[in-house]
């Protein structure tokens, strides 16, 4: 059913037989993976983990991001990408996973190990070209891949203002 409902092209890499949705009382991910997955969100900017639709799977009692369709706004409006690189994320702070995120600065060290601008441009670079049909402002899929690849490194040198910013909002729950 979700399938036939979401316009476009879908990207997905496995279907999970008997999964459920997440639930914030009944599954409690450690400290490590919360605060991995909060810091991810918070870099690409994704306003779509919250209690209300936390867009995460449990199958065979992990958790399975789902979703990411509501991540990334700059790409909402082309006109210059680059300008929302330091957006500290101010949503951050409804996230399902934010009480539960108290490793955020040890994770931060891990994650930026992670994404390197080589695994960036490799992964825009996998973007299929029909997700890259928008408006004349955004120039072709080319310019398109490199304003993401741009933004996305870019966002992981320093400072981290959404690195900061979803360690502030943790602060409320202490």
């Amino acid at each position: 059913m979700l399938i036939r409902a979401s316009a476009g092209l879908n990207l997905a890499l496995d279907y999970l037989p008997g999964s459920v949705t997440f639930d914030p009382i009944a599954e409690k991910p450690n400290s490590d993976l919360a605060s991995s997955i909060v810091w991810f969100d918070a870099y690409i900017s994704n306003v779509d983990r919250t209690p209300r639709n936390p867009n995460i799977l449990v199958w065979h009692r992990r958790p399975w991001l789902i979703d990411h369709g509501a991540t990334l706004y700059f790409h909402h409006a082309w006109s210059n990408p680059l300008e929302r690189i330091s957006d500290p994320f101010v949503h951050i702070k409804d996230h399902v996973l934010l009480p539960l995120a108290t490793s955020l600065r040890e994770v931060h060290s891990q994650m930026l190990g992670h994404l390197t601008t080589d695994v960036i441009e490799r992964i825009v670079g996998l973007i299929p070209e029909s997700w890259l049909v928008g408006d004349a402002s955004s120039g072709g899929s080319d310019e398109q891949r490199r304003g993401y690849a741009e933004y996305l490194s870019r966002r992981l040198e320093p400072p981290h203002p959404f690195l900061e910013e979803a360690i502030s909002a943790r602060s409320l729950y202490v």
